[in-house]
């Protein structure tokens, strides 16, 4: 394996251990002293749902959460609002079936808004990372080690 991969690769496990180690808090309740960058684990229950990663966490969470976010910025609600509705199969075309399409539907928006309020409620952990490459490694790393319920990876 090329060295400076494997010394990327290297650096997750500790990342990930931090990560689950952390007492989770509340979206609605972030602490002032938190990290800018690095990646983000919302669970539910025990439950672990979504792993994220961001060079503004305390941003990023709001957009998955805030009231006012739109679907263009709570891609984490929408999903579950997706599942809230079985309306799993995603279009990017517009028309029947676009995200805009599916937020003129009143029972869309209707799941949209209590998935944002749902998100506000979960567990949320945090930890810091940087440097881009890493970053973006330990998302997946971290998405599959907790066999992240709503993280796919698949193309779109």
């Amino acid at each position: 394996m090329d060295a400076i991969f494997l010394a990327h690769v290297e650096a997750l496990r500790p990342k990930l251990d931090a990560l689950l180690a952390m007492q989770p808090v509340k979206p609605s309740l972030l602490p002032k002293d938190m990290p800018k960058a690095g990646v983000y684990l919302f669970s539910e229950g025990g439950e672990y749902l979504y792993v994220g990663r961001s060079n503004d966490i305390r941003g990023r969470i709001g957009r998955h959460s805030l009231p006012g976010a739109t679907h263009r910025m709570a891609a984490f609600a929408f999903r579950l609002a997706r599942h809230a509705t079985g309306r799993l199969h995603a279009t990017y075309k517009r028309g029947e079936g676009s995200r805009a399409a599916l937020m003129l539907e009143p029972e869309f928006a209707h799941a949209f808004l209590k998935s944002k309020a749902r998100i506000r409620e979960m567990e949320l952990r945090f930890v810091e990372e940087a440097d881009p490459v890493r970053q973006a490694l330990l998302e997946v790393y971290v998405a599959l080690a907790v066999k992240a319920k709503h993280n796919d990876f698949d193309n779109h």
